[in-house]
């Protein structure tokens, strides 16, 4: 009886050590998460979700949409030049990436077509807020085909730049989510679907050839 004792006191003892040194070691995070915007607790469950339900941690990043069957290349081009000019987006032109691809392997490749759009004041206001934010620059949409010929639009998910640290100065932050509204749109009307709230990343795969 006193062995059972002398054990449990020991596990006892064990356990609030451990929890000792777990709150010696987190407590310098817990008082540097408190200074992290409101949002980005959220915005890291939103990922974990995603990366837990596909596996690929590409996914969380990026905000997706299958394009309607109904649809052509032609036809979602046109509509992306329509959006952008509409929202005033500078257009910084088109990589042929399947093209480029193709004449350096000599072999085919599926549609992979990248769009570079630009705000410029914006870019500009974001870089000297976090020099770190230039490598995402400029804004980018993304046409490609899966393996089953399905086409797919998709632009960087930049909730984790805007939301996931600390906050940005309201009017940027406001300007900057109003960006990656606006390019959410263009990907939902250029795909011919209706678009999600915002701060929704759609969990679909681009190779699953699923919605």
């Amino acid at each position: 009886m006193r062995l059972l004792r002398n054990l449990l006191a020991l596990v006892g003892l064990l356990a609030l050590l451990a929890v000792g040194a777990a709150i010696l070691a987190f407590e310098p995070y817990v008082n540097k998460a408190k200074r992290l915007d409101e949002g980005a607790v959220s915005v890291y469950l939103n990922a974990a979700k995603t990366i837990l339900a596909t596996g690929n941690p590409a996914e969380a990043m990026v905000y997706q949409r299958r394009v309607a069957d109904s649809l052509s290349v032609v036809d979602v081009e046109q509509s992306l030049a329509r959006a952008a000019g509409e929202l005033q987006l500078m257009s910084l032109g088109a990589l042929n990436v399947d093209r480029q691809i193709s004449e350096r392997t000599g072999r085919s490749f599926p549609l992979q077509k990248i769009y570079l759009f630009c705000d410029p004041q914006l870019a500009s206001e974001l870089i000297r807020h976090n020099p770190a934010m230039g490598a995402f620059l400029p804004c980018r949409i993304v046409l490609q085909q899966d393996e089953k010929g399905a086409l797919w639009l998709m632009t960087p998910n930049l909730e984790p730049l805007l939301r996931g640290g600390r906050p940005l100065p309201v009017g940027l932050q406001e300007r900057a989510r109003g960006l990656q509204s606006q390019l959410r749109k263009i990907v939902d009307e250029a795909a011919g679907v209706e678009g999600s709230p915002d701060g929704v990343v759609p969990a679909v795969s681009s190779l699953s050839g699923t919605t």
